[in-house]
């Protein structure tokens, strides 16, 4: 059944415009991410950091939506009492996009991620429709050199849903649902869930995701 949308807790310390997120672009996550870790400097030729949202306490089949300016749910009074499984799921975060605003929300949700402290190297960028143009860019020299990037695991990797199954696990996944089948959505959301040890940041439509994560996970 659809998943009732958790208001996540906004990190204080997050100011600046927020849009509201409709067609073009979606909305600044909020700040607070894992961390801190230090951040590498972005390799020649590729965009520079990009930003995410913080991670969200969720139940295994609880998707959180992100609405920034908004309190975050009380923590259960036991909560504190019951540690966390280790092999607890990821954490889920959805930011409402258009597919047109989906990789503008992915990438100010890499930028938080790094300014957060995230290594450039935990974090995997996965694209539903068009190739993200780090992507486009580093495919033009050949599959072999762009798997090799992949494989060195030293800065943000950014895939083609279609190759998320060669894609090697990472603690958080940004998804950015940019376009693509219902079907090929439907396939990719789960796999970058399996991929994501520690956070999945999901931008696109809330139905379409919630009806697939909701589901599948």
């Amino acid at each position: 059944m659809p998943l009732i949308p958790e208001e996540p807790q906004i990190h204080e310390s997050a100011q600046g415009p927020r849009a509201t997120p409709a067609s073009g672009r979606t909305a600044p996550t909020p700040r607070p991410v894992p961390g801190p870790r230090p951040a590498a400097p972005p390799r020649p030729g590729r965009p520079g950091p990009l930003r995410p949202a913080p991670p969200v306490q969720r139940t295994p089949h609880d998707v959180a939506v992100a609405k920034p300016g908004a309190p975050g749910p009380a923590a259960p009074a036991t909560a504190a009492a019951t540690p966390a499984p280790a092999s607890e799921a990821p954490q889920i975060q959805l930011i409402p996009a258009s597919a047109a605003g989906a990789l503008d929300a992915a990438e100010e949700a890499v930028d938080l991620l790094l300014e957060s402290g995230r290594a450039p190297g935990e974090v995997l960028v996965i694209t539903t429709g068009e190739h993200h143009p780090w992507a486009a860019h580093e495919l033009s020299f050949g599959e072999a050199a762009y798997w090799a990037q992949h494989d060195a695991g030293d800065d943000v990797f950014y895939a083609d849903a279609t190759a998320v199954s060669r894609a090697a696990s990472r603690p958080v996944v940004v998804v950015a649902v940019n376009g693509g089948s219902a079907a090929a959505v439907a396939e990719a959301l789960p796999l970058a869930h399996a991929r994501a040890g520690a956070l999945l940041i999901v931008c696109g439509d809330p139905q379409q995701i919630n009806s697939v994560l909701g589901a599948g996970v």
